[in-house]
């Protein structure tokens, strides 16, 4: 019996990948290219002076997921992307992230570099107050801080309050998914982006006294909180996420229902919805 020859040798198919290869990254220079004019048109618009677009990128994010197939792992194309994005931002107007190490250096370390790479300045800090005091003090900075509970009295989230205060933008990761190689939940903050946020997920920060077990359970499933004791109120510091078609109204009618007194809200920032892919789905 004879066996027909492959339609390809090795030596093509090592040929082909060098041209993919060669064609990706001078497609990455074209890129680089247009960051020149990209300035100056924001500039002539008079467009925001941050470089960050939290909607633009949780757009493209999206439209990423959807069309991905094949062997290639997401987890490779979302970092790859992520990537790609932070230094192209960078390289607009450079930024630093500062993050919060106190609850586990490895992690967020990883959630950082899968997120912002290495181009991108990582500075530690061991605590949330080091972190917003430092973007704060920068131009265009970035602030990671852990979606976790708060064991002590002096809640991050309460620094934001007020309209010239920093802001939740985003949090990451924005693709989750139950086996994320960065999973830790985290929220990113900055200076107030208006003009280039995303709204789906509202953020806010609540004074409530009366807080205990019973009113935890009562907040509805479809909001999110973070909380720290308050001794001053009997109560707690609550950090609420409400995603858009609920309103917070509604989770405040719960707190009182379980008899809880919310003594005051701000709104905190806000952040796209997270795209949940089905571990079991991806390819």
């Amino acid at each position: 019996m004879t066996h027909s020859p492959p339609p390809f040798s090795l030596a093509d198919l090592r040929s082909e990948i060098d041209r993919i290869d060669e064609t990706m990254h001078r497609l990455l220079m074209e890129r680089s290219e247009i960051i020149d004019r990209l300035v100056e048109v924001k500039r002539s618009q008079k467009e925001g002076a941050s470089a960050f677009r939290p909607a633009r990128e949780a757009d493209m994010m999206r439209r990423l997921v959807e069309r991905h197939h094949g062997h290639l792992p997401l987890d490779t194309v979302e970092s790859i992307w992520r990537v790609i994005i932070a230094t192209f931002t960078y390289i607009q107007a450079p930024y630093s992230v500062h993050a919060d190490l106190s609850i586990g250096e490895p992690a967020m370390r990883d959630s950082a570099r899968f997120h912002f790479g290495f181009t991108v300045p990582f500075i530690a800090h061991m605590g949330a107050r080091g972190v917003i005091e430092a973007v704060e003090a920068s131009k265009g900075d970035l602030g990671l801080l852990p979606v976790a509970p708060y064991t002590r009295s002096d809640p991050w989230w309460t620094a934001l309050e007020g309209a010239d205060r920093l802001k939740v933008i985003a949090r990451l990761p924005f693709v989750e998914r139950a086996d994320h190689p960065a999973g830790l939940p985290v929220f990113v903050v900055a200076h107030p982006v208006a003009d280039a946020a995303v709204k789906e997920v509202g953020i806010y920060s609540l004074r409530v006294s009366g807080w205990d077990a019973a009113v935890a359970r009562a907040v509805p499933a479809f909001a999110e909180v973070v909380v720290a004791p308050d001794a001053a109120l009997d109560g707690a510091a609550v950090l609420l996420s409400v995603p858009l078609g609920h309103d917070v109204a509604e989770v405040l009618a719960a707190l009182k229902a379980a008899g809880a007194s919310v003594r005051a809200m701000t709104e905190v920032g806000s952040h796209a919805a997270l795209h949940k892919v089905d571990a079991a789905a991806r390819p």
